[in-house]
């Protein structure tokens, strides 16, 4: 057994790391908020985008949705073992921050090796969709709301439509344009003409070169996100271990 001093002196240790964790537990809840609005805004707006080149949904809003779900209930399973000072409760909220941990460091290094490879699919996706536009279907649809939003034409280049069937008989379509009005049949059928008219610059080779130029960035986040997890995992052990130790109990 403790003296009640030592336990006098303990009380305020012990509210400063109560106070920290469940700071902590907030914010780590908020995240999960965020990527649960995320992954249902995903599921309802960008599941097209995901799955331009074959008629199959993307299970990538799920997972989001999935967890982003499992956040929340453990960031409030922190605020409850915070709150209640059970030890077990903190070492059980320690480990699953451990496994947040490892899981997001391994998805972090995968994305980075893997990031070519990752490239050539998003690439060939990108290029299928392309060989089946049509400008009527849902994907269609989708191809041409990227080029509008991006500011962009074709994969690589604005040329990509020329071995397309849809050029043979439509020309290049006109969610490429920088102004609709601007852009006839005549122009969007002739390369030389619509060069002036539509945006050069293809949306696949667009979006790539901005990841790759901000790449040391978007890692460094990443890592940061990740190690993250482990500010929540020093404050719960020593949380508990301080209840543990000194058999405090929270009123």
């Amino acid at each position: 057994m403790s003296s009640p001093s030592r336990r006098l002196q303990t009380k305020p240790v012990i509210t400063c790391l109560k106070t920290f964790l469940i700071s902590y537990s907030l914010i780590f809840w908020l995240t999960g908020v965020v990527l649960l609005a995320v992954g249902v805004w995903g599921k309802v707006k960008l599941e097209a985008f995901l799955s331009l080149a074959s008629d199959q949904s993307t299970n990538a809003p799920y997972v989001l949705i999935g967890t982003g779900a499992i956040i929340v209930i453990f960031g409030l399973f922190g605020c409850l073992a915070t709150c209640r000072g059970s030890p077990w409760m903190l070492k059980l909220y320690a480990m699953f921050l451990i496994l947040v941990f490892l899981a997001e460091l391994v998805a972090g290094i995968s994305g980075f090796l893997f990031r070519h490879e990752i490239k050539d699919i998003l690439g060939l996706t990108y290029k299928g969709a392309l060989v089946k536009y049509n400008g009527t279907s849902a994907q269609s649809q989708t191809l041409d709301t990227i080029q509008r939003t991006l500011e962009c034409c074709g994969s690589e280049n604005y040329t990509d439509w020329a071995k397309t069937d849809y050029f043979k008989s439509n020309g290049i379509p006109k969610s490429c344009c920088k102004e609709s009005d601007h852009c006839t049949s005549d122009i969007l059928k002739n390369l030389d003409k619509a060069a002036k008219e539509v945006y050069l610059v293809g949306c696949f080779s667009k979006l790539t070169t901005t990841m790759e130029s901000n790449l040391g960035i978007i890692a460094g986040i990443s890592f940061g996100i990740a190690f993250f997890q482990l500010i929540g995992v020093f404050l719960a052990c020593c949380l508990s271990r301080y209840i543990t130790n000194n058999q405090y109990e929270m009123v």
